[in-house]
């Protein structure tokens, strides 16, 4: 969850003032959304004359604001505006409005996309099969199914190619119906969450 803005992390977004131009701000918001505590400091610091740790607060205040966007869905001016205290710099928080507004449709696709998740099932293929050679005669022509699940692995985590691999389950009668049992209960909570 997206904590709030802190009285703190206002204060530091006021050092924006000291940018040369309205695009620094732009990319001083894209750098801030970003940031994950380390790297643009230093360049930060130079651009605006200010301190490495004052870059800091700012870069980390910038972050906190664009993902606490993101996280409540705020997509109104309206809606941007509240979340700044009454004595921000009015310049700013509509500069600041603007740029957020622009971008946050990117930063969520963005942030959705580097989301890491599990594995996705891709492709599934099955066939029943009847044993006729066994060690044991009680385990002869015995019907087992077996299922063939193709799986994508999470990209974030293998890079820009993910990986597929295929995974066999030999399933006996009563396992299948033990598993079947198991899906039409998931199908029928993700139905009733659906529906509400």
């Amino acid at each position: 969850m997206a904590a709030p803005v802190t009285e703190e992390q206002f204060t530091a977004l006021q050092l924006l003032l000291k940018a040369p131009s309205k695009e620094a701000v732009k990319q001083l918001c894209q750098d801030g959304f970003l940031w994950r505590g380390t790297g643009s400091v230093e360049s930060t610091a130079s651009s605006l004359s200010i301190t490495a740790k004052e870059a800091q607060q700012l870069l980390g205040a910038l972050h906190s604001l664009s993902h606490h966007v993101l996280f409540h869905g705020l997509s109104s001016p309206e809606q941007l505006l509240a979340v700044f205290p009454d004595t921000f710099h009015p310049s700013l928080k509509n500069l600041l409005t603007k740029i957020l507004l622009e971008h946050s449709p990117t930063w969520r696709n963005e942030a959705l996309s580097n989301q890491i998740s599990l594995p996705q099932l891709v492709d599934m293929d099955w066939r029943v099969d009847i044993k006729t050679a066994s060690d044991s005669v009680a385990r002869m022509a015995v019907p087992t199914c077996l299922v063939q699940m193709k799986v994508q692995d999470d990209p974030c985590l293998c890079g820009p190619r993910p990986g597929v691999s295929t995974v066999t389950v030999e399933l006996s009668k009563e396992t299948l119906e033990t598993m079947l049992d198991g899906l039409g209960r998931i199908r029928d909570q993700l139905s009733a969450v659906a529906s509400k």
